[in-house]
């Protein structure tokens, strides 16, 4: 990974943007899209420029650098702080894809395939989920415990792929506890090409709280699990740690 991913709130911000032209009205409409307040070279209260120029490009974006601010120069990646991906919008859901400035037509070409997965209203499902807070901290006070409930429920009722999810999460909320069983998984691995992975060991490895592993397992592979998963190199021994388990190993070849 060359970049570090993040979402930047600007709502009420002021966003340095010089240049004229496509590329500059491009990136303001971006910004105000993102609540933020274009604003010209000389303002002392913005963090944040973006340079749409054709001439001096550089010059001012070490100018600007200068001053503290984190600056992306339009269709220059070697000179950017940071890069802007392709968007795909179902607010208050954002999905971003970027390839670190190598190519805006082929994150532009990955994020129509991903907008034509997901349904119109997967931000409503992530609002109505937002809402439910209070009520989910009740019936799952444990915070493993309710992380996995709403695994649970992510594939199955409230799938984010379903037209209709967003209906669900009072019916979810008020119905039979969908908690997956604790305990550990085994998964005997074709290879460390991460294509090879099921849909299933994907979403088991997304679930897990504990992963151990062999030695030849590639990093490529334990880093599909989540952020926040504990990795052990070896087997698992008793007592197993709370909630699921995952054990990796490769197949003998």
């Amino acid at each position: 990974m060359q970049q570090l991913p993040i979402f930047l709130n600007l709502t009420g911000c002021k966003v340095i943007l010089a240049g004229e032209g496509e590329a500059a009205d491009a990136k303001r409409r971006l910004i105000e899209r993102a609540g933020g307040i274009c604003v010209g070279i000389d303002d002392k209260d913005a963090r944040v420029a973006f340079v749409a120029l054709e001439d001096g490009a550089g010059e001012l974006a070490d100018h600007l650098r200068t001053r503290g601010l984190l600056v992306n120069v339009v269709d220059r990646p070697e000179l950017c702080d940071f890069t802007t991906p392709a968007i795909v919008d179902r607010d208050p859901m954002l999905i971003a894809v970027g390839t670190g400035g190598a190519s805006a037509g082929l994150a532009k070409a990955v994020r129509q395939r991903i907008e034509a997965l997901l349904p119109p209203k997967l931000g409503k499902l992530a609002q109505n989920l937002h809402s439910a807070r209070s009520g989910i901290r009740a019936r799952w006070p444990d915070g493993t415990t309710r992380r996995r409930a709403i695994d649970a429920a992510l594939a199955g009722p409230l799938n984010p792929l379903d037209p209709h999810a967003h209906e669900n999460v009072d019916r979810w909320l008020a119905g039979e506890d969908t908690n997956t069983a604790s305990g550990m998984v085994i998964i005997a691995l074709q290879s460390n090409n991460p294509d090879d992975l099921t849909l299933g060991q994907a979403r088991l490895l997304g679930e897990a709280d504990h992963v151990f592993h062999d030695v030849r397992v590639d990093n490529v592979i334990i880093n599909r699990a989540r952020a926040d998963a504990v990795r052990h190199m070896g087997e698992p021994r008793d007592p197993l740690p709370v909630g699921l388990v995952l054990w990796l190993q490769l197949r003998a070849q």
